[in-house]
């Protein structure tokens, strides 16, 4: 069923799976909500899982940007005043994890736990260039090609080393040229501004919710020392680091992944 609320001033398409307590899903740049699927297909057994696209992507409304984590971070919060979910554990994937960090610091009462997955504090010149330089790229290349490129950035060497793995990587270079709704530039480009400008450092010992923070160690777009400020600035929460997987470490992982945040979210909501 296909499902729109409208929140903070735009409209958000946002689906609910499974049954039980409350988890909300924030989705990284330039992805849809669907990219959750391998996760909510597992957690949706044990939680009701809220995943929803961010505003400029997919099927929600994709006004001119640029976008802040805080704004991103306020409709997802008014998506739960709108669905009458008072709180509920939130997981955020890159700059989902950034939004989820605004989260807990503008919305705390919100936030009953959280996971914040390849999440950063502060961005310096490098990570700003990275997130330029896609804006660059969605600009001159096909819709293949930039999936191409954005694989080089999350994927590690073995996923490209493993023969079925980098089959699907050619499949989801192709079905990027098929996506019926493709991101416009401009709604990547705000996008893109909500994760430069993005900096909590001083907010993240407010944070008083149960955090699990997860990285992973070869990470050449959100690097080990950004999950590491993360983790370290707010108080008694846990940090996994993956060793061999890079940003994509949440599929590159997914046996241990799943079951690891499921049974945190089991100890700690």
């Amino acid at each position: 069923m296909m499902s729109f609320v409208t929140v903070n001033g735009i409209q958000l398409y946002y689906e609910i799976r499974g049954k039980g307590k409350p988890l909300l899903l924030i989705m990284g740049i330039t992805a849809p909500c669907s990219v959750w699927e391998k996760h909510v297909s597992y957690w949706e057994k044990e939680y009701r899982c809220i995943i929803f696209d961010n505003r400029g992507v997919g099927l929600s409304d994709k006004p001119e940007g640029p976008y802040t984590t805080a704004q991103m971070a306020d409709d997802s919060a008014a998506l739960l005043d709108a669905l009458k979910i008072p709180n509920a554990a939130v997981v955020g994937v890159s700059m989902g994890g950034a939004i989820a960090l605004q989260m807990a610091i503008r919305h705390p009462e919100k936030v009953s736990a959280m996971v914040a997955m390849c999440p950063w504090a502060s961005c310096d010149r490098k990570g700003e260039a990275i997130f330029r330089h896609i804006t660059h790229i969605k600009a001159h290349l096909r819709p293949e090609q930039f999936a191409h490129f954005m694989q080089l950035l999350i994927f590690d060497k073995a996923t490209f080393d493993n023969d079925a793995e980098y089959e699907g990587l050619l499949e989801g270079q192709k079905g990027a040229a098929l996506e019926a709704i493709q991101q416009p530039l401009h709604g990547l480009e705000a996008q893109a501004e909500a994760c430069i400008s993005h900096n909590v450092v001083d907010q993240l010992p407010q944070i008083k919710s149960p955090s699990l923070v997860i990285g992973g160690k070869q990470d050449m777009f959100v690097p080990e020392w950004m999950v590491r400020e993360v983790a370290e600035g707010i108080p008694d929460s846990e940090l996994h680091l993956y060793d061999n997987a890079g940003h994509a470490f949440h599929w590159e992982k997914l046996d241990d992944f799943n079951p690891r945040v499921l049974n945190w979210l089991k100890a700690n909501y």
